[in-house]
């Protein structure tokens, strides 16, 4: 009777496991078709940039009498500040959801002022290919790129003083010229192409050439250098404000936070890891999306799934 049981009982447990490992396998395929993981963590970024001054459980700025308290779940700590609090009494949490507004209004628009002057100028460039505008543009970015960009980004602090306005600048100083690059490679192929021949036959003048039949085909080239270069300035922004280049205190921000638990590692270290983890996931996550968004949008990148 046992071994009737057993055999009847095989054949469904095979059964299920081969479900198991279907359903994993999908899940699987599933992941890396579609950057789920890096979408989740961006878009609980800018939930947090938005909804900030609605769902920080206190304020950020407000000591409250309990120093370097550790998290909820250890011995010390209590689901009142639920990542503990600082070396002053400040919330941690509270004080990561005001960081991760600050990070998205300064990368945005640094990002956007950026990527809107980085692209002028590639499609001026690749329009007018090897010609003295082509080589000006070009040497002009060449020379820049091989500045020390974090050494002029200090010296801009030094000499103006850190603040918001200060600091979006200077992060759109150093995204220009990869987009530029980026842009001037594909414009210089659309050029040849036969439907702008026509539009050049026909008639059509060079700024409309550029407007209407060049840049929408740059389009994605754009938006992938835009999201590719987040994580560069996410992380710039980071350490400018570690080095005390950045945000101002007492507004929080990532560095900033890292910068202040640093002289606490051994006796508290989660004032600086916990920023310190969120500023990875973050510049890790504007990564990944910056590939998938690569390999989507260019047929010749595109991985064999």
């Amino acid at each position: 009777m046992t071994s009737i049981t057993e055999d009847a009982i095989a054949p469904s447990r095979k059964i299920g496991a081969g479900i198991v490992v279907g359903s994993l396998g999908a899940s699987w395929q599933f992941l890396r078709r579609w950057p789920v993981i890096p979408a989740v963590i961006i878009i609980t970024l800018l939930f947090s940039a938005i909804f900030a001054p609605w769902i920080k459980p206190h304020d950020p700025l407000v000591s409250h009498g309990v120093f370097q308290q550790g998290p909820a779940w250890t011995a010390d700590g209590n689901t009142k500040f639920f990542l503990g609090t600082d070396d002053i009494g400040r919330d941690i949490l509270s004080r990561m959801i005001e960081a991760s507004r600050v990070t998205v209004v300064v990368v945005l628009l640094s990002v956007v002022v950026g990527t809107v002057v980085g692209t002028v100028l590639g499609l001026i460039a690749g329009f007018f290919g090897g010609s003295v505008v082509d080589e000006g543009i070009m040497r002009v970015v060449d020379v820049w790129a091989a500045l020390p960009q974090l050494l002029i980004l200090l010296t801009i602090a030094l000499v103006f003083g850190a603040g918001v306005t200060v600091l979006v600048i200077s992060l759109a100083l150093i995204s220009w010229p990869g987009a530029v690059r980026l842009v001037r490679v594909e414009a210089l192929r659309l050029r040849s192409m036969d439907y702008v021949d026509s539009a050049r036959i026909a008639g059509a003048n060079n700024r409309r050439i550029l407007y209407k039949h060049i840049f929408p085909g740059v389009i994605n080239t754009v938006l992938v250098a835009t999201t590719l270069s987040t994580g560069s300035l996410i992380l710039t922004e980071a350490t400018l404000s570690f080095l005390g280049a950045g945000i101002p205190p007492p507004s929080p921000s990532l560095g900033g936070m890292i910068s202040g638990g640093r002289d606490y590692l051994r006796d508290a270290p989660h004032i600086a890891s916990f920023p310190g983890l969120a500023l990875a996931a973050i510049v890790m996550a504007g990564n990944f999306l910056g590939d998938w968004m690569r390999d989507r949008f260019d047929p010749r990148l595109r991985q064999i799934s």
